[in-house]
């Protein structure tokens, strides 16, 4: 909880988020009915909220979704890596420091002259250790020629070696690089990708001081950095986020009904009841 403490405001705003909720009607011709379509909502875009969270991590997708088919389009025999780069856990006090290092380290590696990514996008996301420390670590969606397969083959040891150095750490870091077959589409990992950047368990189970210092120190960091042809394909995703792409208010409204129907979120129920018009 933020109330009293130097984020009282976000207190405030995380509490009026989503109190109001305006739905349209739209048909559903598959079924031959009408489905609820949310169209009004007042979010605090509050990092740390779990409801504006769950939208955002909605409109990272829908824009990353949009972008894929350009780039498929344009490189039909690509092939995709989803590789988890990791280092030791760290003092919550220190994690801003430590997610500073992750992503040098990582430009240290992608400029090395066998590194394979044509293009990625890297997150980086954080979860609680089990002795209250943070986890901070990243995940990278690359794309790679299909050569990476034969002759440009790189092996999980020699990542572990390019990752140890690029870090400048005296042990040996865990990773992970799992290939996606071409038979399979890279959208569901691009969601993976894009999702989170901290795990919503983590901050509703973790203790208040945890969870402050949390903030404090993912301020100013960012949460997305592409590179390669990435830059140009998905630049989208990298935009500020507004109101309407995460109720979802980016396409024609054509399709929607003049009915609506208005919910308001009730304290003592917690739920919503719809409001009556009459």
């Amino acid at each position: 909880s933020y109330a009293g403490s130097e984020f009282n405001k976000y207190s405030d705003r995380i509490n009026d988020c989503a109190q109001f909720l305006g739905f349209g009607l739209a048909p559903d011709a598959q079924k031959g009915m009408y489905r609820l379509k949310l169209r009004t909502a007042r979010f605090c875009h509050v990092r740390t909220c779990m409801v504006c969270t769950w939208r955002r991590s909605l409109m990272y997708k829908a824009r990353a979704y949009k972008a894929l088919p350009g780039i498929l389009a344009d490189y039909p025999t690509v092939r995709f890596l989803f590789v988890t780069l990791t280092l030791k856990n760290c003092p919550i006090t220190e994690l801003k420091q430590h997610i500073l290092h992750l992503n040098k380290s990582f430009s240290r590696l992608a400029r090395l002259k066998d590194f394979p990514a044509l293009g990625y996008i890297k997150t980086v996301e954080v979860t609680r250790g089990r002795r209250g420390d943070a986890h901070p670590h990243l995940h990278i969606l690359m794309m790679v020629k299909a050569s990476y397969f034969s002759r440009n083959y790189v092996s999980k040891k020699e990542w572990c070696a390019w990752w140890k150095r690029s870090a400048q750490a005296d042990y040996t870091p865990i990773l992970d690089v799992q290939a996606i077959k071409p038979s399979d589409s890279p959208l569901g990992l691009l969601a993976e990708v894009v999702k989170y950047q901290t795990k919503p368990n983590d901050l509703i189970f973790a203790d208040r001081e945890w969870f402050l210092e949390y903030t404090r120190q993912i301020k100013g960091t960012k949460a997305f950095a592409l590179g390669g042809v990435f830059k140009e394909y998905f630049k989208e995703i990298e935009k500020d986020e507004t109101t309407d792409e995460m109720i979802g208010n980016t396409e024609s409204q054509d399709d929607v009904d003049e009915g609506e129907l208005y919910f308001n979120w009730k304290y003592n129920e917690k739920k919503y009841r719809m409001i009556n018009n009459d």
